[in-house]
């Protein structure tokens, strides 16, 4: 088999747990191999993870090359992207994955500035496709989509002669797969090349916090635009997502403002959410959010304007004053509880 029809992805383990950015990369990874004629295949790195990376397969991973060394239970930049130049020397797939992390921030780069080879950050959609340049035809070419100019334009980056094709992907914009669990993967164990000396840092001490906010993990979301910006909109719209049991989400003008914090942010710049039910609040509906909350099951969508394009996608549209609506909401809501 062609290994330049493979696609790998980086594998992020967060406190001995495969990170969820992962198995959504998996899972794109797959569509992409599928339509290369190629296979999905891994670079993992930490300690005592055996366990964990058997999941990988139920997604469509079907070899997963790791690097077991208690050493690289906590991520440091320098063995970790020396490993992972190492794995891509030796098995040349032509496309490499990273989750647009932290992790993947970080080590994406030193990896692509090792191999010399091009890395387009934050894709938002991957895609397969031909490109042209002058007379040279590049078929299977890597069409790497990402927001640019501050999310107002939606820019195609290719790089048909860089190998292997590299991107970092946003969380939560790739859908991920139904677990198969008939599908396994092949765990191929590879030594760790890293000297003492390459770890200039030592971790002593790892401090998890937890976000105050998980709109991907949310099922109901109440989310505040421009429109529902002042003070008792978004305490009225914060009431009925915690009665609803929900979150508050907001758009990216809101964030810009100062109103709520990124965390809320849904949206092309933000946050991409699949919730059961998404409550638009004074939210005009701009590509740029809608290509954020679009997949939710249930869209109900409240503004005053009859014309706003977010009432296109929505499945229930209520023009009115937010405050008035979501007031009324309320009462009901509690009345029937």
């Amino acid at each position: 088999m062609d290994s330049k029809k493979n696609v790998m992805v980086f594998i992020e383990a967060r406190n001995s747990k495969v990170a969820e950015v992962s198995l959504e990369l998996v899972s794109a990874a797959d569509r992409l191999a599928q339509e290369l004629g190629g296979c999905v295949e891994a670079v993992a790195l930490g300690h005592n993870l055996d366990k964990e990376l058997k999941a990988l397969g139920h997604y469509g991973c079907r070899w997963v090359y790791y690097t077991d060394d208690e050493r690289l239970t906590h991520f440091t930049s320098v063995p970790y992207a020396k490993t992972v130049v190492q794995i891509i020397k030796k098995y040349k797939p032509g496309i490499v994955l990273f989750g647009a992390t932290t992790m993947g921030r970080d080590v994406a780069p030193r990896v692509a500035s090792a191999l010399k080879c091009g890395l387009t950050a934050d894709c938002t959609d991957l895609q397969i496709g031909e490109h042209k340049i002058q007379d040279t035809i590049y078929e299977n070419t890597l069409m790497q989509i990402r927001p640019a100019f501050g999310g107002n334009i939606i820019a195609t980056i290719v790089s048909p002669e860089s190998v292997p094709s590299m991107a970092t992907v946003r969380e939560g914009v790739m859908k991920m797969n139904s677990a198969d669990t008939s599908k396994t993967v092949e765990i191929i164990k590879e030594p760790c090349i890293i000297d003492d000396n390459d770890f200039l840092t030592e971790v002593l001490e790892v401090i998890l916090e937890e976000k105050q906010v998980n709109l991907k993990a949310a099922q109901i979301i109440v989310s505040a635009g421009m429109g529902a910006s002042d003070p008792e909109s978004i305490t009225l719209a914060k009431e009925l997502a915690k009665v609803l049991g929900g979150e508050l989400g907001c758009s990216r003008p809101v964030v810009d403002s100062g109103i709520l914090d990124k965390d809320h942010q849904v949206g092309q710049t933000g946050i991409t959410v699949r919730p059961n039910l998404y409550i638009a609040c004074g939210i005009s509906g701009q590509i740029q959010h809608r290509a954020g909350m679009s997949e939710a099951k249930r869209i109900i969508a409240i503004n005053k304007d009859p014309q706003a394009p977010i009432f296109a996608l929505a499945h229930y549209a209520i023009v009115g004053e937010v405050k008035d609506v979501l007031g009324k909401m309320l009462k009901a809501y509690k009345t029937k509880l």
